[in-house]
């Protein structure tokens, strides 16, 4: 910035630091201490900006991840199991409702509910119920034993779940729940419908049929 502002004499307004702060997705993990990386910058902006005569330049940071992530979490049921050379428990979530481990390979710590304190000593592929090999949660985790219908919290999802969300395969997107500080559960959006789905399908006489039949079916 410094030197495309000496060399071509233009007025740089701001610079976008991009990615943001990461977070601990680990419980083994340090945590970012955000007022520690916030005088790093302000050092090297004095520096390198504020000392040349730019100190107008507004700095940019995406923190969506570091602000929310760490406050959201996608609860899922354990609806299948595999056992072959591998152990796989099949869940009733997928990637439309958490991208970042399908996409990116990304770790995202699991608890087994009401298993908090019991021995992981399972290793499991967590998958997902899309037709996509990488619809993984997690590969080659270790879990306690999980049983059907067990309830598996996966953590640190309020950045990229819902926003990423898509409808791939028919899947329609969830409901969420907010979380009180009383311990209240107030929902807060409603999973959604057949009818969202093809909301923005203008089919006229199949769109048509498709509400009775929806006005029907909801009697």
């Amino acid at each position: 910035m410094a030197e495309l502002h000496r060399t071509f004499d233009v007025h740089i307004a701001f610079v976008n630091l991009s990615g943001g702060v990461g977070i601990a997705y680990s419980p083994y993990d340090t945590p970012n201490d955000i007022a520690v990386i916030g005088e790093g910058v302000k050092e090297v902006y004095d520096a390198v900006l504020r000392d040349k005569g730019m100190g107008d330049v507004a700095i940019y940071c995406e923190m969506g991840r570091f602000m929310l992530a760490p406050y959201g979490a996608l609860i899922t049921k354990a609806i299948h199991e595999k056992h072959i050379y591998k152990e796989y428990i099949g869940v009733d979530a997928c990637a439309a409702n958490l991208m970042r481990p399908a996409m990116y390979g990304s770790y995202h710590h699991i608890t087994v509910l009401g298993k908090e304190d019991a021995l992981r000593d399972h290793m499991y592929d967590v998958t997902g119920s899309l037709c996509e090999n990488n619809d993984k949660f997690a590969v080659a985790r270790l879990l306690p034993k999980i049983d059907m219908g067990d309830y598996l919290f996966i953590h640190d999802t309020g950045a990229h779940g819902f926003a990423m969300g898509y409808n791939y395969n028919g899947r329609l997107r969830s409901a969420e729940l907010l979380l009180k500080e009383d311990g209240s559960v107030q929902e807060i959006r409603r999973a959604e419908t057949e009818m969202d789905y093809f909301a923005t399908f203008n089919g006229s006489e199949f769109y048509d049929s498709l509400q009775e039949q929806y006005r029907e079916l909801r009697g």
